[in-house]
């Protein structure tokens, strides 16, 4: 199958069926798993991820994740943006600034936070952490950003306030998001994947997945969470 570029799509399933891991293997972070075997091609536009030689780090720095668990590295909100960009090698502090304000601008956090930059990252709300993480990931000038649950845990305001920069966020990046939430995979997503103990059982446009399931198991999982 193909994720289309520039759009969202959510990828839905029962909890256990794969959806995390599948996410995982777009961006290798599943080789951190211990004796884990994967099989199979994943390919981001014409390059093989999986090719033996391929730089792992690049890998991971073109493909953003977003987890569902936002977590704060134990720094400045200022350092936690600009951490990626310094593990690649950008040391100039004028531009890391830039990079900085940018990202944190892209995910919507800028003027809530532009006086704080120097404060812990830890002292910020939940809601506030999730769009850090994702302005965390957006520092290091990705192509693909996976988003694993993002407001599993965010209060219906938040909820909002990320799915509004996710779709803003489309417009220059391919984002997939890993939902469990049937009605918030309906109001963001354009194309959406149907995954069933380990395996895809349907996907294409969201209009037709969710009016017209061409799979009974698609049409019971979807009616189970209407």
């Amino acid at each position: 199958m193909q994720i289309p570029s520039r759009s969202i799509t959510a990828i839905i399933g029962p909890s256990g069926c794969g959806k995390t891991t599948l996410l995982r293997c777009i961006n290798r972070m599943i080789d951190l798993v211990h004796g884990v075997r994967v099989s199979g091609s994943i390919r981001i536009g014409e390059r093989e991820i999986y090719r033996p030689g391929v730089d792992v780090t690049d890998v991971r720095k073109r493909v953003g994740l977003i987890m569902q668990k936002p977590t704060a590295l134990p720094m400045s909100i200022f350092d936690n943006i600009a951490y990626g960009p310094r593990l690649h090698g950008q040391g100039d502090r004028r531009q890391l600034r830039e990079i900085v304000e940018r990202s944190l601008r892209t995910a919507g956090l800028w003027e809530e936070v532009r006086d704080r930059l120097l404060e812990s990252a830890g002292r910020l709300s939940l809601g506030q952490l999730q769009r850090l993480c994702l302005a965390r990931g957006l520092a290091v000038e990705p192509e693909v950003l996976l988003f694993d649950e993002p407001t599993s845990a965010l209060d219906p305001i938040s909820t909002i306030k990320l799915e509004q920069e996710i779709l803003r966020l489309k417009k220059t990046y391919t984002c997939v998001i890993v939902t469990h939430n049937i009605q918030q995979a309906m109001r963001i997503a354009d194309h959406v994947m149907f995954v069933y103990l380990g395996e895809v059982v349907e996907h294409g446009n969201a209009n037709q997945v969710f009016n017209s399931p061409r799979e009974e198991a698609t049409a019971s999982y979807i009616g189970s969470g209407i």
